[in-house]
């Protein structure tokens, strides 16, 4: 991978970390479900009004919205209310990493060389390392719901995959509306239809706030660059970028929503660290055929 794409990488996974932990505050102000389809519709409303349509399948294009805006967002924000911290959330979401190189071996043909699958152990291990740290936090209930999450993050990747060399921007752009509509509608049945717009009519300058963030650096940004480094290489060396998230999440959760850290966050830091080196330096995966017999 060129150096330009590994800065790029390193710069969207930074911004996905301190990411978790606007989510938590944003929920101070907002319902879960509003508060993701607020996200993803101003992250689409003016843009899509400025740029060509993908050049994708519309059935590919709706298929990442609700995969990704929708899907993932939903559960993640209903984890995040439930009481998981945003430390832990941004730890346990990343076995997303798993679940892309999984699905990319069945989409796609993609097997990791042996050193990235030495790699992506290491890491695993660091992440493992950190949970035993955290503890289980909110509950288990919580944490098989950001386990669901983490499976949709992954298909989603695979689908931006699928989408090709595009344009990303319209790509991401438009699945972001479309994943918008059923969490308004989410919203409206689960959260109360009057009672949503009580949050909204005015809004308060914090809830403004952060939604502006979610919506432009941590989503119309992060996901177009994510896409776009995607659709130049295998998932195998792009999805372990992720793996460093954890260490932006915790330390934005610690210095700003106070949440306690251990010796473990360190040294399960150091080995995502080593493990993201070892799975990312052998950038390109051997392809064989999904049925070999063909």
């Amino acid at each position: 991978m060129p150096l330009r794409d590994v800065l790029i990488a390193l710069l969207v996974v930074a911004i996905w970390g301190f990411n978790f932990t606007v989510i938590k505050l944003s929920l101070s102000e907002l319902p879960p479900l509003l508060s993701a389809a607020l996200r993803f519709f101003f992250a689409a409303v003016p843009v899509v009004l400025f740029i060509p349509r993908p050049r994708a399948p519309w059935l590919l294009v709706a298929g990442y919205g609700l995969f990704m805006a929708c899907s993932l967002y939903a559960l993640l924000n209903l984890a995040l209310f439930m009481g998981l911290s945003a430390s832990l959330a941004s730890l346990a979401l990343q076995v997303q990493a798993m679940f892309t190189i999984a699905i990319a071996f069945f989409m796609f043909g993609e097997v990791p060389r042996r050193l990235q699958i030495i790699g992506g152990i290491v890491a695993f291990a660091g992440i493992g390392v950190i949970a035993l740290g955290h503890g289980t936090g909110g509950g288990l209930f919580p944490l098989a719901i950001l386990m669901l999450a983490a499976l949709c993050w992954g298909v989603a990747n695979n689908l931006s995959k699928r989408a090709g060399s595009i344009p990303m921007l319209p790509f991401v752009a438009w699945g972001n509306l479309i994943g918008s509509i059923p969490l308004f509608a989410f919203s409206y049945v689960f959260e109360g239809g009057p009672a949503i717009f009580s949050y909204i009519d005015p809004p308060s300058w914090n809830a403004v706030m952060l939604v502006a963030f979610l919506a432009y650096p941590a989503t119309l940004f992060g996901f177009t660059m994510w896409s776009s480094l995607l659709s130049r290489h295998s998932a195998a060396t792009v999805a372990p970028f992720t793996l460093l998230v954890p260490i932006a999440g915790i330390s934005s959760g610690v210095l700003i929503l106070g949440e306690p850290i251990h010796a473990a966050d360190v040294a399960g830091g150091v080995l995502i660290f080593v493990g993201l080196i070892l799975t990312v330096a052998k950038i390109r995966p051997r392809q064989v055929p999904l049925n070999p017999g063909a």
